[in-house]
Order: C-alpha cells, then sequence, then structure tokens
C-alpha cells in the first residue's frame, strides 16, 4: 500500500497547515505504513508523530520513517485503537489526530466510540484529520466511493463508505463542533474531512 499511498499522504500534509511557532503531537491511528503521520514530520519539522497500529506493522512504519530521516521524531505506539491508551495518562495530547482510511471498515456505533475516545486525546482546539472514500450523498457518486461502499458490504461485517453528512452527524455526536469537507486533488478517489473539538 506504501507506494499508492504516498502521493495522497503529501496532499494531505499540504491541506493541514500547522503552526510553526510551537511543537506539535500528531496521532497517526491505525499507521500501518506510516506514510500519512511521516508526511507531516517532513512537512512540518516541529512536529512530532505517534505511529499507532499492530507490533508487526509499525516495524514498517519505524523502517520508513528512518529512510524519511524522520525517525528521531517518530514514536510507535503499538496495539489496537479501540483497547491502547493514546497517552491521557501520561498526560499527553494531541493537536492532530490521523484517522486515514479507518472508518470505513467499522459500523457508526463503534466509530463513535472510537471518535469520543479520539475527542479526549485532542488538545483544546485540536483537529482529527479523516481521508476515506467519501460518497455524495446520492451514493453513486463518485463512482470509486460507490464501489468501494460495495466492497465494504461483501468485506467487513457492518463497514461503509460513509458520506460527508453520515461522518458529520458521527463527529457530532463525538463532541466535535465543525467538520469541513476538502478534495485532495481533481479527480482523486478519497476526501478529507477536517473536524474541530
Amino acid at each position: 500500500m506504501g507506494p499508492m499511498m504516498a502521493l495522497p499522504a503529501e496532499l494531505l500534509a499540504e491541506l493541514v497547515s500547522v503552526p510553526d511557532a510551537r511543537p506539535i503531537r500528531v496521532l497517526d491511528i491505525a499507521a500501518g505504513h506510516g506514510l500519512y503521520g511521516i508526511a507531516f514530520a517532513k512537512r512540518y519539522p516541529n512536529a512530532g508523530v505517534v505511529g499507532l497500529d499492530w507490533p508487526k506493522v509499525l516495524e514498517v512504519a519505524r523502517e520508513n520513517a528512518q529512510r524519511a530521516g524522520a525517525a528521531d521524531r517518530y514514536e510507535l505506539l503499538p496495539g489496537s485503537a479501540f483497547d491502547v491508551d493514546f497517552g491521557q495518562g501520561r498526560g499527553v495530547q494531541y493537536d492532530l489526530v490521523l484517522l486515514p482510511n479507518f472508518l470505513h471498515h467499522f459500523d457508526r456505533a463503534t466509530c463513535e466510540s472510537l471518535l469520543r475516545k479520539v475527542r479526549d486525546a485532542l488538545a483544546e482546539g485540536g483537529r482529527v484529520v479523516t481521508l476515506d472514500y467519501v460518497p455524495d450523498e446520492d451514493r453513486i457518486h463518485p463512482p470509486a466511493a460507490a464501489l468501494f461502499a460495495l466492497t465494504m458490504l461483501a468485506n467487513t461485517p457492518a463497514g461503509d463508505a460513509y458520506t460527508f453528512k453520515e461522518l458529520e452527524v458521527m463527529f457530532q455526536h463525538a463532541g466535535f463542533t465543525r467538520n469541513t469537507l476538502h478534495e485532495l486533488s481533481p479527480g482523486a478517489p478519497s476526501r478529507a474531512v477536517i473536524s474541530e473539538r
């Protein structure tokens, strides 16, 4: 997946601006190859990134962080996003939480439960950046997002490609105040949703 995600990761880091005046903390949930968090570390020298995923998967993220020259600002947090302490027990709060290609695996109630946990891990003014296949309200456009909904129907117990309105409701139920939809680039199959605490 790494080669396919390199460009979207860079585009996402360009889309989301962060303050340059102080260090920021970024949590990359279901980091996988780590490229999304690494893109933020490369673009913003003041960003420290925590990659969360299963231990064996994080070995790949660590290797990619080393290759990118970001290993000194890339921490590993092994475990399940639903079970592991994001750092609140140590007083850690994040300025940004990345949710690339993750929510579509789960039903709405499960997503909302995770989003409440994410909200609690955010500093005041923090944001969540979700990247996913987000179909239009008609659920047939763009075609890639509509087809992806079928993939989730066939391959997950209750996942879906959620529309922006569906995502917005989930984020509102979890306590977020504002959600905006963004195109990464013209014709890109994925869209970004930025949600503010």
